[in-house]
């Protein structure tokens, strides 16, 4: 815990841990040159880092140079170890994380109620399923809403909040570091620093689940407003004859991909209350009705994706959350309807497919304590 929390402060420093987080292992000559320091300045810097445990040199062949050889660097991932806990309406579902954002345990807790106490135990209880708070460097949640500066919760629809100090509360109780983050953008962070998206400088992330969300990476930088938290890709229109949202939307993504959505269209035409994954199940082996709202769906999610790709300009578009298994029963009405909205002539669109669980979003929450941490933006 000591050892990340009192990381030296000056940029450069920081820079050298992320850099080694993100792309290690790295050579010294490598590391020097795209931080722009001497390898004397880097040697100096890196000390510390060694010293403490954080950084360790790789096991491997090492680089050729006059005298020692001089293995590259890299993060000792067990050196700190992180929680992060995804907020439903529901439940409080936490894994615990080393620096490297791997996930080396897992609980889940079930809501009492939606009070900002009963939120906070649940929570509190989720954490200590996984070990010992003396064990842990940080506390990262992630949460379907607006989220403010120093962790204030603006709006949670799922838990009927507006205004909560979440990591300040959590903080009291813990004496941790505590970072509170949108899921969407938590999820994003994630990717950019240790997923599908490591070491891209553009990048979008699409999730589908409950609702639609959108996350973005421009030039090494997650794009995170403070409307990020309000998820206005789920109204963005894909059918103009297509159903309503909550909201009276015609057609939009919320009222086509999510996974309320495609149950409602199913029941609708059936009278049927299947499962999501019965439904996907049924599609899958040829069953008339849900096989078409499930290709209708794919088609709708490959206009949302081009939509994303051709106004920003990204070649790679990460697809994750809860629903997203829709992409891969629906792959063909997917790709069709992206390469029929795509320029002929613009870049291949790469899709990365990441797990559709719950975990991913904890995970998410995990790595925004450790890019806090590693950047020096939380204390």
């Amino acid at each position: 815990m000591d050892a990340v929390t009192s990381l030296a402060p000056s940029s450069p420093a920081r820079a050298l841990a992320r850099e080694v987080l993100i792309r290690g292992p790295i050579s010294r000559g490598d590391l020097a040159a795209r931080l722009g320091l001497s390898v004397a300045s880097l040697t100096r810097l890196s000390k510390p880092l060694l010293d403490s445990g954080m950084l360790r040199e790789a096991d491997g062949a090492a680089v050729a140079s006059i005298g020692r050889p001089i293995r590259p660097l890299e993060i000792s991932p067990d050196s700190h170890r992180f929680v992060g806990v995804k907020l439903t309406g529901d439940t409080a579902a936490a894994v615990a994380t080393n620096l490297k954002s791997d996930v080396v345990g897992a609980s889940e807790r079930a809501l009492p109620g939606h009070d900002v106490q009963d939120v906070l135990g649940a929570i509190l209880d989720a954490v200590a399923d996984l070990g010992p708070l003396d064990g842990l460097s940080g506390i990262g949640i992630s949460i379907g809403g607006k989220v403010g500066p120093g962790g204030m919760v603006l709006r949670a629809p799922f838990l009927g909040w507006r205004d909560v100090p979440l990591a300040e509360l959590l903080q009291q109780r813990t004496g941790l570091a505590v970072a509170v983050e949108n899921d969407v953008v938590a999820l994003t962070v994630a990717e950019q620093w240790f997923g599908a998206g490591r070491g891209e400088r553009n990048f979008a992330v699409l999730t589908v689940g409950a609702g639609v969300g959108y996350g973005l990476v421009i030039n090494d930088a997650v794009i995170a407003p403070p409307d990020a938290g309000l998820g206005l890709v789920g109204h963005y229109p894909l059918d103009p004859s297509g159903p309503r949202c909550m909201e009276g939307h015609r057609g939009c993504s919320s009222a086509v991909l999510t996974i309320p959505a495609i149950r409602s269209q199913f029941a609708a035409t059936t009278g049927e209350q299947l499962p999501y994954a019965e439904i996907l199940d049924l599609a899958a082996t040829g069953h008339p009705v849900a096989g078409a709202v499930v290709e209708a769906a794919g088609q709708s999610l490959g206009l949302l994706v081009s939509a994303v790709a051709n106004l920003t300009m990204v070649d790679l578009v990460v697809l994750s959350g809860e629903g997203m298994d829709l992409a891969d029963v629906a792959e063909t009405a997917l790709r069709d309807s992206i390469a029929y909205h795509r320029d002929p002539e613009a870049a291949p669109l790469r899709l990365s497919r990441q797990p559709s669980d719950f975990a991913q979003w904890a995970r998410g929450a995990a790595a925004v304590v450790i890019q806090r941490i590693i950047l020096g933006t939380l204390h």
